[in-house]
């Protein structure tokens, strides 16, 4: 990563789709009419095209801090995943493992500045990218409740620069860019091949991937050109698992059904995993040209869910309440016949079944010995049934799906003879989410259940349309054109939910005697829960800037956005860079934002398998909130989110091959957006969910709700410095990024809607601080690479703040080698996390089966090898 580096290549005047055109570090830029260049004239300075309207400027022209990643950043990464590349480049941004976290283990939620994914936005080449289906209702803290978009989908190779705005710009680009933007620009290459494989594994031997990637540049006529890159990769799954104490136990008296481990701490296994991306321009002549660009990805996931005990997990082996893990959960199978009240027995819908004690002394203690011959009895019994028929052992839940993505955006855009650019572009993009879960049952149904199930699907579709404009125009005695940006943007959004298999939803017969409904772990979502919900907005901007002097640089924007829901809102932003010599600079930026509410989270319905701090599984729902239930608990409509931002900071040039950016921001959220604390439910909450028509609501123990009932305020440092230099054994460059970031709730703890555990979540579940130190050394053929990297240390909430686990700071080393030959072939070997370091030990890993705990932002897999092959034709 580079703040205010400087160029490492020397390039002179070339063409580009028949347009004079700089070649720079990371792409090709137009030259401004009126701009007359020498013949090998040197770009020396990184150039940047977002958080600005105006022309192309090096990184420390720019009023806001703006990291730029280049495609060799992200080639000397062990990684195949974007997150995870990202991860390691930007210190500021954060992505964990996410085991057991329903929809969350399929598509990661990450988050940047300590602000949720959905406060960061994205765009490709400059355009929106549309949100993932996911919708992270177990995010892991920061992220609970949130729904950004799915940039794993990106295969790095398509990449020519990645641009970080550290800076709220609402103003400019409309709703979610609250932390900062994120831009990915794709190549343009005309000609050209490169080719990639790669492979590695964990020092454990388990969690082994490999990736085929490739590149290709392709001339359109002599005036443009066609790019197209593609990735495949699959990733087995890894484990960090200890058997569970009551597993262990089970397994102690003679269980020999119950498996060791029981259940699965790790990364999902992920196959067939496929990523297109495409690149096109055109120059059409007067002064116009033509582009498009697009996606398609899709992969599997499939990962871990939570033991179900054969003894007591209550709605499949056991009752709830006071009977759980005392007696046997025994259905009734001769509905229609009338039974008897027998001493010792009880009346079901037919014939009586006998109750029956899980132990032989009729209590909850496990020590005491399963009475094995009265389930033997029931076994034996045609009609009666228990689930220890099926699952003598108890039974682990496999949950995944199928994630697809599309996207296409087209556009012309080009310069008028007056000097007025303008760019008309169209885009749509799709990301859906089939999910299934394998290995449990609807208990409702008795021995009719299946043990796969499809839940149903979730789809997030955007269409957005385009018209910008920009005029630099002489004004008085100004020392540049002010640069007049305008423009106007329409957007629909659609969230859908699908139904899913009768089987994964419906009630069963035996439903009335206290069995579960719904698939066992994720529920299905029924035609209740079904819809489609969508929204229009529309957006008009006016961005102006100019150097008012040598030294002075000044803009202000201002942006008017409509919302079909829930109204309007204006927001502004004012920018400035002073700079005192040629070599220091000092800037600033003050901004109002906004992010408006998704129609995924103002209308879903969803119920998810947790575990309290006693290991006990809850169901708990997330109902709208508008929902009764959750009005009566201070649920309503949900509004947008409304933020101030500000910045400021210096960039120091210190010599020709020295430089430094520190920069401080203050980030405050009034009525974010998120979910609830955790209600717990009584029977007239249930009674009422059930006559509105919630699916499962008779097996819901707890319930949360989204809601912008709070306000936070994030504060922080951002330090990046850059050294290198050229020495008798080669050519050196270190790069140092260091962030300190801390989120702290601005508002009194409610109980309905913040309660402790999630205060916690948002102050301090993730690091405080983090820093890397990376040094690249290139000599002849061989170039070597080491970074170290800080996470520092965070906290575990939980309700009853006695039960707060903190863990501490870690220090992870990575490193690499590689050799060039022929100017073609490249291999690479290296390890990430080279010491095989780990987090500090859970606690609570006999409670739940996890070795380390589950939150850990460094992941928990420990070392991990691999080797690279690259072919550049």
């Amino acid at each position: 990563m580079k703040s205010f580096n400087k160029c490492l290549f020397n390039k002179g005047l070339v063409k580009h789709y028949g347009v004079p055109m700089l070649l720079v570090a990371g792409g090709t830029l137009s030259v401004p009419q009126g701009v007359v260049l020498a013949q090998g004239a040197e770009m020396l300075e990184e150039v940047v095209v977002t958080g600005s309207r105006r022309a192309p400027r090096s990184v420390g022209d720019s009023a806001a801090p703006i990291d730029v990643l280049s495609g060799e950043d992200f080639e000397n990464q062990g990684s195949g995943d974007i997150n995870d590349m990202l991860r390691t480049l930007v210190p500021s941004y954060n992505v964990n493992t996410q085991p057991i976290s329903d929809a969350a283990t399929l598509i990661r939620p990450a988050n940047l500045r300590g602000l949720p994914p959905d406060n960061t936005l994205v765009l490709v080449n400059g355009k929106r990218r549309h949100r993932a289906s996911v919708i992270a209702f177990l995010g892991g803290g920061v992220s609970d409740g949130a729904q950004g978009p799915d940039v794993s989908v990106i295969p790095a190779i398509a990449l020519r620069q990645v641009e970080v705005l550290r800076d709220g710009a609402s103003a400019q680009y409309g709703s979610d860019a609250i932390a900062g933007v994120i831009n990915f620009l794709l190549k343009e290459n005309a000609e050209g091949l490169s080719f990639e494989a790669r492979y590695g594994e964990t020092y454990e031997g388990d969690g082994e991937g490999w990736k085929l990637a490739a590149n290709v540049g392709l001339p359109l006529t002599d005036a443009g050109f066609f790019n197209f890159s593609v990735e495949v990769s699959e990733a087995s799954a890894t484990s960090r698992s200890v058997q569970r104490e009551d597993a262990a136990l089970l397994r102690a008296m003679g269980n020999t059904a119950v498996r060791d481990p029981a259940q699965i701490w790790g990364a999902p296994d992920v196959d067939g995993d496929y990523k297109f991306f495409t690149n096109i321009g055109i120059d059409l002549g007067a002064g116009t040209e033509a582009y498009a660009f697009g996606n398609y990805a899709e992969r599997n996931v499939l990962g871990g869910f939570f033991y179900r005990n054969p003894t007591n997990r209550s709605g499949v082996f056991s009752p709830s309440g006071a009977e759980n893990g005392i007696t046997r959960l025994v259905g009734d199978l001769t509905p229609g016949v009338v039974g008897t009240v027998t001493p010792g027995l009880r009346p079901g819908d037919g014939m009586d079944c006998p109750v029956v004690n899980v132990r032989i002394d009729g209590t909850n203690d496990t020590t005491q010995p399963i009475d094995e011959a009265a389930l033997a009895a029931v076994i034996a019994d045609p009609n009666c049934f228990v689930f220890n028929e099926r699952h003598p052992g108890g039974f682990t839940p496999m949950f995944g799906g199928n994630i697809t993505d599309f996207s296409i955006f087209a556009g012309v855009k080009g310069e008028t003879a007056k000097g007025l650019l303008w760019d008309l572009s169209l885009g749509m993009g799709a990301n859906e989410t089939q999910f299934e879960i394998l290995n449990t049952v609807n208990a409702s149904l008795g021995p009719d259940s299946p043990n796969e199930f499809r839940p149903g699907d979730y789809t997030q579709l955007e269409k957005t349309f385009n018209l910008d404009f920009a005029y630099p125009t002489e004004l008085g005695q100004l020392h540049s054109p002010l640069n007049i940006g305008f423009g106007f943007e329409y957007r629909e959004e659609q969230f859908e939910v699908t139904s899913g298999g009768e089987a994964s939803w419906v009630t069963g017969p035996l439903f009335m005697q206290k069995f579960g409904i719904g698939s066992n772990g994720f529920s299905g979502f029924g035609p209740q829960d079904a819809g489609l919900w969508d929204r229009g907005n529309f957006a008009l901007y006016l961005d102006l800037e100019a150097d008012m002097t040598e030294a002075l640089l000044l803009g202000v924007a201002v942006r008017f956005e409509d919302f079909e829901d829930f109204g309007s809102t204006t927001n502004g932003k004012f920018s400035a860079r002073y700079a005192f010599t040629d070599s220091f600079s000092v800037r600033t930026t003050y901004s109002t934002g906004f992010r408006a509410p998704t129609p995924g989270q103002s209308n879903i319905t969803n119920v998810s398998t947790v575990a309290g701090d006693d290991g006990i599984l809850q169901q708990r729902g997330t109902i709208p909130p508008t929902n009764p239930v959750a009005q009566a608990h201070g649920g309503k409509a949900l509004a947008e989110e409304q933020s101030t931002n500000l910045s400021i900071g210096f960039v120091w040039d210190i010599t020709d091959n020295l430089n430094i950016t520190i920069d401080y921001f203050d980030i405050a959220v009034e009525d974010r957006i998120t979910q609830s604390a955790t209600v717990k439910l009584d029977a007239d909450g249930i009674a009422e969910l059930e006559a509105l028509g919630v699916i499962g609501a008779g097996d819901l123990n707890e319930f949360r709700f989204y809601t912008n009932d709070f306000d936070t305020k994030t504060t922080g440092v951002d330090v990046v410095a850059t050294y290198g230099f050229d020495w008798s054994a080669g050519a050196t460059e270190l790069n140092l990024a260091y962030n300190n970031t801390k989120t702290k709730l601005d508002s009194p703890l409610t109980g309905d809607t913040v309660d402790h555990e999630r205060q916690i979540e948002l102050e301090d579940s993730v690091p405080d601080t983090r820093w890397y130190l990376t040094g690249v050394h290139k000599v002849g053929n061989w170039r070597f690479l080491v970074r170290l990297n800080y996470y520092g240390d965070w906290t575990d909430g939980s309700n009853t703040p006695a039960n707060d686990l903190d863990f501490g700071d870690e220090y992870l080393l990575d490193a690499e080698a590689a050799y060039t030959w022929s100017d073609r072939y490249t291999i690479v070997l290296g390890a990430q996390n080279m010491l095989d370091e780990f987090p500090d030990k859970e606690p609570r890993a006999l409670t739940l089966g996890y070795k380390y705990p589950e939150a850990s932002p460094t992941g928990y897999s420990g070392g991990y090898y691999y080797s690279r092959f690259r072919v550049d034709l």
